[in-house]
């Protein structure tokens, strides 16, 4: 699969097997490892390659321990909030054996030891203008850059919103200022599980030609893939 440390990967596998990682080994990451993945987000693209991404790190410095454990605390309960809301573990969630149910833990799992992952990034975004509905297009890319950079090395992480129920705390903690958008979090270390191949949608459903909802003929998902679902392609204007 690649991904072990010191295993080199070509950037088309990291992007077909990069999962979101939820449960992480203890080791510490490296000053050198976590230098080369951060340069690796700040190579990302930028409208007006502004550059208005910042990243705080939060390993084990007073404040980033308290900052921490604000975040745990609202991550359980963001993730109580979503699994009794959306009935994760009803249903085929309440057989161990599925799908949903082994999703269902290893949240649990992730929120119940947030405080322990070694590294924690906030994602923030310098504010230039007032909020529109695209200021995101100039931090989650490096984000994303963060993740494959991860990848490459061997780590694993995920873009989480979940700040949010902290996030004036957080503010006041760690001196944020109130134009500064704080966009994500994303936990990092050595994932306890593996990376692989992921599990999408047919990519007929994603992607027309020529029109809305105009089936691309020449497009496919290759040999093998992993599709979410039955895997069945069904036109928007048809799903429940």
């Amino acid at each position: 699969m690649g991904g072990d440390p010191g295993e080199a990967i070509s950037l088309l596998e990291g992007l077909e097997t990069t999962r979101s990682i939820h449960r992480f080994l203890p080791d510490p990451v490296p000053d050198a490892d976590l230098a080369r993945i951060l340069w690796a987000a700040t190579r990302a693209p930028s409208g007006s390659n502004s550059q208005p991404f910042r990243f705080v790190v939060l390993r084990d410095g007073p404040r980033a321990r308290e900052a921490r454990a604000l975040l745990g605390a609202s991550f359980r309960a963001a993730w109580a909030a979503k699994a009794g809301g959306e009935g994760w573990h009803r249903g085929s969630g309440a057989d161990p054996r599925s799908r949903k149910a082994r999703s269902a833990r290893a949240m649990q799992h992730f929120v119940d030891h947030f405080e322990e992952i070694p590294v924690v990034v906030l994602a923030c975004m310098l504010r230039r203008h007032p909020a529109h509905a695209y200021e995101g297009a100039s931090i989650y890319p490096a984000c994303q850059n963060l993740l494959l950079a991860a990848r490459a090395l061997g780590y694993g992480s995920t873009i989480t919103l979940w700040h949010a129920g902290c996030e004036a705390a957080l503010r006041r903690l760690l001196d944020i200022p109130e134009d500064v958008f704080l966009a994500a979090t994303l936990p990092l270390g050595r994932p306890a599980g593996r990376h692989g191949p992921l599990r999408r949608r047919p990519v007929r459903d994603l992607v027309f030609d020529d029109a809305w909802d105009s089936p691309a003929s020449w497009i496919s998902d290759p040999p093998g893939a992993r599709l979410s679902g039955d895997g069945v392609a069904i036109p928007d204007s048809q799903r429940r």
